[in-house]
């Protein structure tokens, strides 16, 4: 499985940006596509995840009513919408695939929120 990320950037507090994660390879046996982040200094963590079969896309306390994690099931590809950022969002955002075959990881993409 191989993922790419795009979408990030340099925004103000209080915009908007998509980030998107295209899946290629054996996107069959992915169950579960996530978005952690990590900040400078600190750990990776958990933003979002959606899982195939179905069901409530869950979020990180610290995003949730702002971030939204959706599938274009016309290609798979898994966005992120983030409305309303802050300064302390900014971090390098990864998408991840969690499957039978392993767990892969994108390259990462760089939000960067001005204050």
């Amino acid at each position: 499985v191989q993922l790419v990320e795009s979408g990030g950037g340099l925004v103000q507090a209080g915009g908007s940006l998509r980030l998107s994660c295209a899946a290629s390879g054996s996107t069959n046996s992915i169950s579960v596509m996530s978005w952690y982040r990590q900040a400078p200094g600190k750990q990776r963590e958990l933003v979002a995840l959606i899982i195939s079969g179905g069901g409530r896309p869950n979020y990180a306390d610290s995003v949730k009513g702002r971030f939204t994690i959706s599938r274009d099931n016309a290609d798979g590809t898994i966005n992120l919408r983030m409305n309303s950022l802050k300064p302390e969002d900014t971090a390098v955002y990864y998408c991840s695939a969690l499957g039978v075959l392993g767990n892969y990881w994108g390259q990462g993409t760089q939000v960067t929120v001005s204050s």
